[in-house]
């Protein structure tokens, strides 16, 4: 099952799930517990995640993957196969390719609305589902973080806006797209000195595939008008847990809504906390997905 995997210190592997028309990039590493990390984005991959999440490795089996389309994941980019149903069931081929019967999933951002996904469509494939700093999971909740965003980011909008015209935004230029999303995300880190720690490295070709990808995405989801799967989520019966942080510019409701719609759903709100939990306040995260794991 491993034959593809190459070692990578420190004692992390990597390799490729082969599935329809491409391979996924994948990298395991710890002992215990698996879980199947899904990244945010939908443009991003997994590597903003590192290495603060692999803190987590002394205690879990973290399995990281690069969607399709993202990172170091393989094959000619189509994009009339990018759809959320495809990529559950590419999360479900790396699921199997691994020989788990059943895994525990956490997403973080747009992760989140990924696992969420998961559970509806591979209910008995997935044993414990962690939602931190999730997407919402309506249209009308992604209206309040519209609001809440421009809110946060109007002192740098005349920034922002040039930045975004600008032909070497435009062109997906590294330097200027990693500048753009540290001012951007400035805005929902707390304390300033923890945004050093968010690992924003891209090529050129990583930037423009991964909004070709999000440009798909944005068609349907909680971006269009009348969307939400909230009632659909009253069918989950998996174990959950919901993770936000209270300086999250997803505001704390849209969490609320998810964690109140799935039977049993724990949320724990963390203070002085904002988008990036693995990274503000990981301490707690540790603690909180402990107990949830012993059934606490």
């Amino acid at each position: 099952m491993y034959a593809t995997f190459r070692s990578q210190p420190p004692h992390a592997r990597e390799g490729y799930v082969p599935i329809k028309n491409a391979e996924l990039f994948i990298r395991e590493i710890g002992r215990g517990q698996p879980i199947i990390v899904i990244h945010g984005g939908p443009d991003f991959d997994h590597t903003y995640l590192l290495p603060d999440m692999d803190r987590l490795a002394d205690s879990y089996r973290l399995i990281y993957y690069d969607q399709r389309g993202r990172g170091k994941s393989r094959g000619e980019l189509r994009l009339e196969e990018i759809s959320i149903e495809q990529t559950v069931d590419d999360l479900d081929e790396v699921r199997n390719y691994l020989g788990l019967e059943e895994v525990a999933i956490l997403g973080h951002s747009w992760g989140g609305h990924v696992a969420m996904h998961y559970g509806l469509r591979y209910p008995d494939n997935m044993s414990h589902m962690i939602l931190m700093n999730t997407a919402p999971a309506s249209y009308e909740d992604m209206l309040l973080v519209r609001q809440d965003r421009l809110e946060r980011t109007s002192v740098h909008a005349e920034t922002l806006n040039a930045m975004k015209a600008s032909a070497e935004y435009k062109a997906g230029d590294p330097n200027t797209v990693t500048e753009y999303y540290r001012i951007l995300f400035s805005t929902t880190i707390r304390r300033p000195e923890q945004l050093q720690r968010l690992n924003l490295s891209w090529t050129q070709q990583d930037i423009l595939r991964g909004r070709a990808v999000e440009d798909r995405f944005m068609e349907g989801l909680y971006w269009a008008e009348g969307f939400t799967i909230l009632p659909r989520l009253k069918q989950l019966h998996n174990r959950t847990l919901v993770i936000h942080g209270d300086y999250d510019w997803i505001p704390i409701p849209c969490a609320a809504h998810i964690a109140e719609a799935i039977p049993g759903a724990r949320l724990v709100v963390l203070k002085d906390c904002g988008h990036f939990a693995y990274i503000e306040d990981m301490d707690n995260v540790r603690k909180v997905m402990a107990d949830f794991f012993a059934g606490v």
